[in-house]
């Protein structure tokens, strides 16, 4: 058993999809039996972003039980929600005193989500990096599993971790992105312009709540061309996507006979897209009616956030001590 932690999150705003499965969930129910796992569902993070919490306890209700359809196992990992950790406030707090207006104004994420809500530019939202930071140091965290556009925010976390080290003490590691030696997976939208969202290109996106009839919908109006009428042409980008979306969920004898029939210009678009839309269904369908069940038992998924929170906590508590220790506030 290796002894490294792994820490991810995830924020509550808009459905889980088919790219958060293959490109994390999948990930983690794998690391969950190799590593001690602590993943988050970032309520706060929400915040900075959706002021509005009519919703919240759904939405965190919802990612909890998607997640655990997909395979994640509380009794492995711990799976908690972040304010239920009030050891990550007070480290954020610590944190805020090694970071720079400059240097936070410049994040990336910043500067985009001030361009989307201007009308909400506020302290939570330029200090994001610290609050992220701060969930994988709480943890004392060495592995993350992270997309691209954290890349930015993981460096941060390992600049914070080394101005607390110099400045005060060795308490923390330099967390490292990881994602069990393979690949970052990319998975495309249904329309070929980009990836799959929570929030935004909701028609060209497959969700884990979508009903059978939606995803063949939704399928079904995935742009494509005409059949090529030379051998072996090259793939268009859109056709490429809808290829890269049959492999993740169809045998491959049947992507070897459409690739075939694509390269023999035999290949009737049409019957791609039904192939992709059945077998999107196959896939899906289970994850959201076991999704759906664990929804209704909010009793059990009680347990789990309190369960998730102990073992969060312990950690947490262990490094605030350390660094209370570090910075000279053990004053009794």
């Amino acid at each position: 058993m290796d002894n490294k932690i792994v820490m991810s999150g995830i924020r509550p705003t808009g459905f889980l999809h088919l790219g958060n499965y293959f490109g994390a969930i999948r990930n983690y129910v794998k690391m969950q039996g190799e590593y001690e796992c602590y993943f988050m569902v970032a309520d706060l993070h929400s915040l900075t972003t959706h002021p509005d919490t009519s919703q919240l306890k759904s939405n965190v209700h919802r990612v909890l039980a998607e997640n655990i359809a997909c395979g994640l196992d509380p009794e492995k990992a711990a799976f908690f929600c972040q304010s239920h950790v009030p050891e990550i406030a007070e480290l954020y707090l610590f944190l805020n005193m090694l970071a720079y207006k400059g240097e936070l104004e410049k994040t990336t994420t910043f500067k985009d989500k001030a361009r989307l809500h201007p009308e909400n530019i506020n302290a939570g939202l330029l200090t994001y990096p610290v609050l992220m930071a701060t969930d994988i140091l709480i943890h004392r965290a060495t592995y993350v599993p992270v997309g691209k556009d954290q890349e930015q925010h993981l460096e941060m976390a390992r600049d914070y971790a080394r101005r607390f080290n110099a400045r005060y003490a060795a308490v923390f590691p330099e967390p490292q992105a990881f994602n069990f030696g393979e690949a970052l997976i990319k998975i495309p939208g249904l329309d070929g312009t980009g990836k799959m969202s929570k929030s935004e290109n909701q028609l060209a996106t497959l969700y884990l709540a979508d009903s059978d009839n939606d995803i063949r919908n939704k399928v079904k109006k995935a742009k494509t061309d005409t059949a090529p009428t030379t051998p072996n042409s090259p793939v268009p980008e859109n056709i490429k996507n809808l290829f890269a979306l049959l492999q993740l969920v169809a045998d491959e004898s049947v992507v070897k006979k459409y690739a075939d029939d694509f390269n023999n210009c035999t290949i009737r678009f049409g019957d791609l897209k039904s192939q992709l839309a059945e077998d999107m269904v196959n896939f899906i369908s289970p994850i959201r009616q076991k999704a759906m069940d664990i929804m209704n038992d909010e009793k059990y998924l009680q347990q789990v956030m309190e369960s998730g929170a102990q073992k969060a906590r312990k950690s947490a508590a262990a490094t605030m001590q350390a660094v209370k220790e570090a910075m000279g506030l053990n004053y009794y």
